[in-house]
């Protein structure tokens, strides 16, 4: 028995589920961190560790029902000529819902204002959970279907998504943390979540768009800002010595244009 879990075969295709499953989870992982930072500071943490946690036993069950996920890929109808499963609906669904919410949140982010309609009003706790467990169903269809697809063993698909589910619960304090702080990382985040409600409407319709190019292109963003980042971080460092030569320049009583000595 132990010969057979320990077979290079088997740790392989643990390994790289576990891998693909953590990439995967970022999109959740993130979409959670933006909805909880809705929430009072107090709320905030534990409205992620049920989101989270939500997530696990959603992949769970949809894991040992793999005969209603078959079945969710039969045609239920068509529309101009294309069939549309119970699957579709659910990307078709979830991407409109993440692109909806996406570009509400980036509008709130840019536009909202003190005094305008569209000033940030704090969410309830049971608002937020609804959200998650909405998303959480997409993102949890979208990772099982690529489980079935890569490996055929139950076992491994349930170690690597819970192995994945509790890297991503320790991780998220800190990737909350980190994007909340940053307003430019916020919104990079949800212009990845709004590609990615945009590609799950289009899985939908039968018009797969590799995630890996989705991946490279906010990673090059995210690189470009990151530059940005440290370039900013110099500026400050140096202002406060800017700003202290500048008022130094002249004192009271010293001739005009004459500098002042260096402190």
């Amino acid at each position: 028995m132990l010969e057979t879990i320990f077979s290079p075969e088997i740790l392989i295709a643990f390994a790289t589920l576990l891998l693909l499953e953590i990439v995967l989870g970022i999109d959740n992982v993130i979409f959670i961190s933006i909805l909880s930072d809705k929430l009072p500071e107090n709320q905030q943490k534990l409205a992620r560790r049920i989101g989270l946690g939500l997530a696990l036993v959603m992949r769970i069950i949809l894991l040992f029902s793999l005969a209603w996920i078959i079945g969710l890929t039969a045609p239920i109808f068509t529309v101009f000529g294309e069939e549309i499963s119970g699957r579709d609906i659910i990307l078709i669904s979830g991407g409109l819902f993440l692109i909806g919410k996406s570009a509400y949140e980036i509008h709130d982010k840019l536009e909202g204002a003190e005094g305008h309609k569209s000033a940030r009003v704090a969410a309830s706790f049971a608002s937020v959970t609804v959200q998650i467990v909405l998303l959480d169903m997409v993102f949890s269809l979208d990772s099982v279907i690529t489980a079935v697809g890569m490996v055929n063993e139950l076992g491994v698909m349930i170690a690597a998504v819970t192995v994945a589910i509790l890297i991503m619960l320790v991780s998220a304090e800190a990737i909350s943390g980190f994007v909340n702080r940053h307003p430019t990382i916020k919104i990079l985040a949800l212009s990845f979540l709004l590609l990615i409600g945009f590609a799950l409407l289009l899985d939908g319709f039968d018009l797969h768009v590799p995630k890996g190019y989705i991946y490279t292109a906010i990673g090059f963003a995210v690189f470009v800002e990151a530059i940005n980042f440290q370039i900013r971080r110099r500026r400050q460092a140096r202002d406060p010595v800017h700003l202290r030569q500048r008022f130094s320049r002249e004192e009271p009583g010293s001739e005009p244009g004459r500098r002042a000595p260096d402190l």
